[in-house]
Parts: C-alpha cells; sequence; structure tokens
C-alpha cells in the first residue's frame, strides 16, 4: 500500500484576521511582493503594511474559508484577486487598479 502525504498549496499571499469584541471581523490579504510597499497614483498613497496585511503566508484553503465566513475582506493583489475571482466571490469588473495592483473590498 502507498500513502501518500497531502500538502496544502502555499499561494503566497498573507492574510491577517482582525477580531475586536461585539464587532465583525475585518480580512487583510495581500499578495507576497506586495507586503511592505506603498502604492502611489496621483494623491494616493496606499501603504501595503504588515500592521493590517499581517505576515502569515496562508494556504488556498484559508483564503478561501475568509472569503466565504467574513463579511469585510480588503483585498490587493493579482493571486489573491483572481482566487476569489475564481470561486464566485468577486467580479473582475468590481477591481479598482492602483498604480497598476489591482484591489477590492468585499462588505
Amino acid at each position: 500500500m502507498i500513502l501518500r502525504h497531502h500538502q496544502s498549496h502555499i499561494y503566497q499571499m498573507f492574510i491577517r484576521i482582525h477580531r475586536s469584541a461585539g464587532c465583525q471581523e475585518v480580512v487583510g490579504i495581500c499578495d507576497q511582493e506586495l507586503l511592505g510597499t506603498t502604492l502611489t497614483e496621483g494623491d494616493l498613497n496606499v501603504v501595503i503594511s504588515p500592521a493590517f496585511f499581517g505576515n502569515h503566508l496562508a494556504t488556498e484553503e484559508e483564503i478561501l474559508a475568509a472569503l466565504r465566513d467574513c463579511e469585510n475582506i480588503n483585498m490587493f493583489g493579482e493571486r489573491c484577486i483572481d482566487l476569489a475571482v475564481r470561486h464566485g466571490y468577486v467580479d473582475r469588473e468590481s477591481c479598482r487598479i492602483i498604480a497598476g495592483v489591482p484591489h477590492v473590498v468585499i462588505l
């Protein structure tokens, strides 16, 4: 008999779930290479901060669980948004592009 070990694929995305008493969860998800950068477009500056997006490299299953279970999600990056689009959580047309990076908020 052959036993196979299945390992969850790491999708190079960071996730952080912010919880506070009496409030809904707020989730930050971003592609790995964006963490710690600042996106600048005109007068708009968006900091992709580890304080908000965390330092936990997530599996596809973790990202999909957050998309399924949480009501307030802020996402930056092609990979995480592509995952959300492929699973029907986001329409590509609802994304905003900031400095060439796709961004979406799910409420």
